[in-house]
């Protein structure tokens, strides 16, 4: 069954939130301060009034060692931000203005 709905998004964030105990082997997102930078990413696109952005905390999006982590869709593009500055580059320039910042990006391999 094929629905035809338009799209509710330009771009829809997915941020790992997945919290683990201290010293588990696969490590987590939240253990490596991911938390406050996604409250600084839903501060930075509400400040922005950018309502075609949506923005989700997650469980575990897999890649637990390379954390914090997060995928912008529809372009599947996975990144791994560090500092509150990295999120105002990723909002200003891949949610706004549709330029990836490569340094950023996670590169996946098979």
């Amino acid at each position: 069954m094929s629905l035809d709905l338009p799209p509710v998004y330009r771009h829809h964030v997915f941020c790992c939130a997945q919290q683990r105990p201290p010293g588990h082997p696969r490590g987590s997102c939240a253990a490596k301060n991911a938390h406050p930078l996604w409250e600084q990413l839903g501060q930075r696109i509400q400040a922005k009034g950018l309502l075609d952005i949506g923005m989700a905390w997650t469980g575990c999006l897999g890649f637990c060692s390379a954390g914090p982590l997060m995928v912008v869709y529809p372009e599947g593009l996975w990144y791994r931000p560090e500092t509150p500055a990295d999120i105002d580059e990723i909002v200003d320039s891949h949610l706004v203005s549709n330029t990836p910042v490569e340094r950023l990006v996670m590169v996946l391999t098979r």
